[in-house]
């Protein structure tokens, strides 16, 4: 409620309308919008916030046997017993550090790709743009359990026309080696997500208004020097998004090591966090899985939002 002083009378006046509600429009918009929203906060809330609780509140709990374990079991608080225990597994930690050395070198290597497939479709020179747009987009269509099996077939040097036609010159190669599958791990983690984020590059690309392209030319700025100083400055944000989505899915990493371990004698179990945790549950433990679980769900806030962070604050500064 706002008051003014009558110049006359010096005594509050109430405004119409400025109630503590506000006017009565004002009260029906924000019903409205209350009412349109109502249905994705009750299925975030189900379908996200739940089951992050739920895992959250198990992962405090244990579930004890008497005697040699043919009596009725019980559930007992274990305070943060399964969260220092998986700190200590050596398999779990492991699989973290392995997870994070790929993404370390497959993220950059894909937005950089992805860039650079974005900027020559957005060239002036370029030809059959959209033939292009769908030819790249095609793996991310192809489902990730059907491309793992391809590339698995790829992979195994007995059946691979790639490393038979490197052996008819000289060179022996095994894609499935335990040097060589974090490659190969992400070169299939490249080949499906380029296409991906290439287009969400080039949506950005499209929405730099053509004035800016028009006056960088006027002063003798075309070619790559435009593209380096007028188009990658203003997609910065959309390489920001790509980047926290891909550390995102870097860190659920599981269905490619997963069909690769039916012909990969070097891929364990436990080879990566998601991995880990399902032979946990494998085991029954489900509340050690629950506490692993929301570790690897802290750790990749931490490196997202910490990375977002860190890019807006280079950002001001700049």
């Amino acid at each position: 409620m706002t008051t003014t002083l009558s110049p006359r009378t010096a005594r509050p006046v109430r405004r119409s309308g400025s109630g503590p509600g506000g006017s009565p429009a004002r009260r029906r918009r924000t019903r409205s919008a209350v009412l349109f929203l109502a249905p994705f906060g009750v299925l975030f809330a189900a379908m996200m916030l739940a089951p992050i609780a739920y895992a959250v509140y198990e992962s405090f709990f244990e579930v004890r046997r008497s005697g040699l374990g043919l009596g009725p079991s019980t559930t007992a608080f274990a305070g943060l017993s399964h969260y220092s225990e998986a700190l200590r597994d050596s398999a779990f930690l492991a699989s973290l550090l392995r997870v994070f050395l790929i993404g370390l070198v497959q993220v950059p290597v894909m937005l950089g790709l992805a860039l650079l497939l974005a900027l020559l479709i957005d060239s002036r020179a370029a030809r059959f743009k959209r033939t292009f747009q769908l030819v790249y987009f095609l793996p991310f269509a192809l489902p990730g359990a059907i491309a793992a099996i391809m590339w698995s077939y790829l992979y195994m040097p007995s059946i691979s026309p790639v490393t038979a036609a490197l052996e008819s010159v000289g060179i022996s190669l095994d894609p499935l080696s335990d040097t060589l599958v974090p490659v190969s791990i992400g070169n299939m983690l490249t080949w499906a997500w380029t296409g991906y984020n290439m287009l969400i590059i080039h949506s950005a690309l499209k929405a730099i208004p053509a004035e800016l392209s028009e006056a960088a030319r006027l002063d003798g700025c075309s070619g790559w020097r435009l593209a380096w100083h007028v188009k990658i400055p203003l997609v910065r944000p959309a390489l920001v998004l790509t980047a926290v989505f891909s550390i995102i899915g870097t860190a659920q990493l599981y269905t490619e090591p997963e069909i690769l371990r039916r012909v990969a004698g070097s891929i364990t179990g436990t080879y990566t966090p998601i991995l880990a945790t399902q032979y946990a549950t494998n085991l029954n433990d489900y509340h050690f899985a629950a506490a692993e679980s929301v570790v690897l769900a802290l750790l990749t806030f931490v490196l997202s939002f910490g990375f977002l962070k860190y890019t807006q604050r280079k950002g001001m500064g700049s």
